[in-house]
């Protein structure tokens, strides 16, 4: 759908955003609700802590490169810097915390790597996660996992997927007690690389981190109702020409859909 530039299109956009904030909130209490009726099953399992941004707090943005984002690797050490950031939803969603919180002493850090699937988070794990002692972990994984079993290349599978991250999540929650988890949904447009070959599949993925942040009691980030509902105002490739790498405009509408659902579910 294509708008003009008139006062119109403005509150209309303002609608789209306005309405996502409250679909995300409404998200959050089906989450809590959902997660009340694993308590049993839960109650083995280490859980998240509460998710807020604190004092002090370490940030850590986790995954493929949809959060590296071309972040520089030799400042990869230092906390807040612009260009180990990266450029996409990471960068955005760590400038807003620390317009929002700048007397907190945030350490907001990226640590996503272009290409990883599960296993390769898992590898890299101790050094890329535990050892920064984060209070605050979001991890987006789970494109790759199953994008790079169409070229033949990796022989995983969705029942991998959901193994591996439930391991890795049990070993964050055990390693760092009160920690609190943000686990984003994979997601996908249908432009560029993502066609029919990719469904129903890869719907299996998405299902999975859900099912795993329920378990963990972990605050899921819906990403792809936030595009599902931004295709109905501009076409897929405005959001992510290829399908899966997000434009400016998905990279900005990201960082505003896990803002909001993370300051709604979270403590000033």
């Amino acid at each position: 759908m294509t708008h003009s530039i008139h006062a119109g299109a403005g509150a209309s956009r303002r609608h789209f955003l306005k309405t996502s904030g409250a679909l995300l909130a409404a998200g959050g209490a089906w989450a809590s609700t959902t997660g009340e009726a694993f308590a049993a099953k839960a109650s083995a399992k280490p859980l998240s802590g509460k998710i807020r941004i604190a004092r002090n707090q370490v940030v850590l943005f986790q995954g493929d490169s949809i959060t590296d984002a071309g972040r520089s690797r030799d400042k990869a050490g230092m906390a807040n810097d612009q260009s180990a950031l990266g450029g996409g939803y990471a960068a955005m969603a760590a400038a807003g915390l620390l317009l929002d919180h700048p007397d907190h002493g945030l350490k907001i850090y990226n640590r996503g790597i272009s290409g990883n699937k599960v296993f390769q988070l898992t590898e890299r794990w101790e050094s890329d996660c535990l050892k920064l002692q984060p209070g605050l972990v979001s991890i987006l994984i789970g494109v790759n996992d199953f994008w790079h079993t169409l070229s033949g290349g990796y022989k995983g599978n969705v029942e991998t997927y959901e193994r591996d991250y439930r391991a890795l999540v049990q070993r964050t929650l055990e390693a760092l007690p009160g920690v609190g988890l943000v686990i984003c949904e994979p997601f996908v447009l249908r432009s560029g690389a993502v066609n029919d070959k990719w469904f129903p599949e890869f719907d299996k993925y998405r299902k999975v981190s859900r099912s795993i942040a329920n378990d963990f009691r972990a605050l899921f980030v819906p990403f792809q109702l936030a595009f599902d509902r931004a295709v109905k105002y501009a076409p897929a490739d405005h959001w992510a020409k290829d399908g899966v790498h997000p434009s400016a405009a998905g990279a900005a509408l990201m960082a505003h859909t896990w803002r909001s659902y993370v300051q709604h579910r979270g403590a000033p």
